[in-house]
């Protein structure tokens, strides 16, 4: 099963790589600045989503870390 929230935290990282490929090939600066914006909204959106997913394991703080085990 795919989890749903690697698509929201590649969507940011999208429009991060976009900002930069724009400002380095010399854009101007209204549409970096608002693509800049809407990334920084995007950000605060894709965190709420991600903590919110629906996710349950039965690992606890006994279980110290999932790829170490003692």
């Amino acid at each position: 099963m795919r989890n749903p929230s690697v698509f929201w935290i590649s969507l940011p990282t999208l429009v991060l790589i976009l900002v930069t490929v724009m400002a380095t090939l010399g854009a101007r600066f209204h549409w970096i600045f608002y693509l800049t914006v809407f990334g920084q909204f995007l950000l605060v959106f894709v965190v709420y989503r991600v903590l919110k997913a629906p996710y349950n394991s039965n690992k606890t703080f006994k279980d110290f870390y999932e790829d170490h085990s003692i």
